[in-house]
């Protein structure tokens, strides 16, 4: 039987969650875990023991969520029950309120042989959810400068990796993306280690964006690349030390980037892949796909299992999700550092049919109160791009100022702060049938989601 504190957080956690639905606050996703953990700071490593299957843990600079909801659809499809913090709330607090609300009332988990915990962490939180959770894999997607304010620069974030998997001396299984030389480095020393990437020379852009962070190898010269895919990614080598990007167990190969809506590749084994399709767009999400089928041969999933869940995928809330208000779709793209946004630029500009766009850009604490990061996003391609320009948030006025000196054409521009009033006058001056493409950060994109599924009539994204 549990403890006698652990079972008070738990009841404790519970009642905090429903007592802050109740008042309208939300899922009460960050709330019990909070209560929970004061009461019993141990309560994750207590109830996590209950994991039949164990836990994976996934974390990066972009492409968390999204991994960790294709993870958990491919467990699913191989069987598997996960327990996930769907609701993106991923620091130590999430994963609490995840565990102590699946509980039951003797403060643990019931037993279920096929219960699998597929955790989305925080890059600054991961050595505590290490510690806690003691996951039988652990996947690293990315690194990229993100919130400098709270991290700092990327080697401090790396620091904190490095710091995490010294303290679980090669008990778990590594996923890592070759194509990022800070994250491939990890695994540099560990046994147990699938590494990602995309193979495909087509889509080379001949130079590294502005946006790359991994710019010089640990001797100190400046990496070189055969193929550069975008930011800091692509297939590097260091001319000094003879460093280089490792083979890539799962990769991508043939990429069809499509229309932005869709992609289509070949996945598995280099030579050896099989054809899917997944209705999401973006190269960024060909790392998601691959992250994610690594991961699942990490846990010793069937890979039919895995591949079939692909082409099934919905998007996770906010990341390329879909409404339907006033006649109009409306899509929203989460963006919320440069790499990330000059993804979803470049992957706006794969379809000519979307003319209308709503910018929001917000500095709260989950955004990062330091919005110079704007500048480094490559905004100049896309100037003419679209027809109606509304920009909104907080910060209105500066991604003002920011398109302007990227020549996007003023005239076409309107600055509303109001989000909601933002959101009316987008809608009217996107036509009937036509597409609406928000691009927010986070919290814009939790306060303008839960107007759109209002309206559409679709339940908050911590119901889903």
């Amino acid at each position: 039987m549990a403890g006698a504190r652990t079972i008070a957080a738990v009841w404790s956690a519970k009642a905090a969650a429903a007592a802050s639905r109740a008042l309208g606050r939300g899922g009460g996703t960050a709330v019990s875990g909070l209560v929970g953990l004061r009461l019993q700071p141990t309560l994750i490593r207590d109830l996590s023991s209950g994991l039949a299957q164990g836990a994976i843990v996934i974390t990066g600079t972009n492409g968390k969520t999204t991994t960790a909801h294709m993870v958990a659809e491919m467990a699913r499809a191989a069987g598997l029950h996960p327990l996930a913090n769907a609701s993106g709330s991923n620091l130590m607090r999430g994963i609490a309120s995840t565990l102590g609300l699946a509980a039951g009332g003797g403060g643990r988990l019931a037993h279920d042989d096929r219960r699998i915990g597929v955790f989305e962490v925080d890059e600054a939180t991961l050595p505590a959810a290490v510690a806690a959770l003691d996951p039988r894999v652990i996947v690293f997607t990315n690194l990229f400068r993100d919130q400098l304010d709270r991290y700092g620069e990327v080697e401090t974030v790396a620091a904190l990796w490095r710091e995490a998997l010294a303290r679980r001396p090669d008990g778990a299984t590594l996923v890592l993306n070759a194509d990022d030389p800070t994250v491939a480095a990890l695994g540099e020393g560990w046994s147990k280690v699938v590494y990602f990437g995309i193979n495909d020379p087509a889509l080379d852009r001949g130079c590294r964006e502005h946006a790359a962070d991994a710019i010089s190898c640990a001797c100190g010269a400046a990496y070189e690349y055969d193929v550069s895919y975008y930011g800091h990614l692509g297939h590097w080598r260091c001319p000094s030390c003879g460093r280089s990007r490792p083979p890539a167990e799962v990769a991508a190969e043939a990429v069809d980037l499509a229309d932005g809506r869709r992609l289509r590749f070949r996945i598995g084994p280099p030579g050896a892949g099989v054809e899917v399709e997944i209705g999401l767009g973006g190269l960024y999400n060909v790392y998601n796909a691959l992250a994610a089928v690594a991961s699942a041969k990490a846990l010793g999933l069937a890979d039919e299992a895995a591949l079939r869940a692909l082409p099934a995928f919905a998007a996770a809330f906010g990341r390329q999700e879909r409404f339907a208000v006033d006649g109009r779709q409306v899509d929203v793209f989460l963006a919320k550092n440069p790499a990330g946004l000059n993804q979803v630029l470049s992957t706006l500009a794969l379809d000519g049919s979307r003319r209308s766009v709503l910018l929001i850009l917000n500095d709260l604490i989950a955004d990062g109160r330091d919005i110079s990061w704007i500048w480094d996003a490559d905004f100049e391609p896309a100037a003419g791009r679209f027809d109606s320009v509304l920009v909104a948030g907080r910060r209105a006025e500066e991604m003002a100022l920011r398109l302007k000196y990227a020549e996007w054409d003023e005239g076409r521009m309107r600055v509303e702060p109001d989000l909601a009033r933002a959101l009316d006058l987008a809608l009217a001056a996107t036509a009937p049938g036509d597409c609406l493409t928000i691009v927010p950060t986070y919290t814009a994109m939790l306060a303008v989601r839960e107007i759109l599924a209002k309206r559409a009539g679709r339940d908050p994204f911590w119901r889903q």
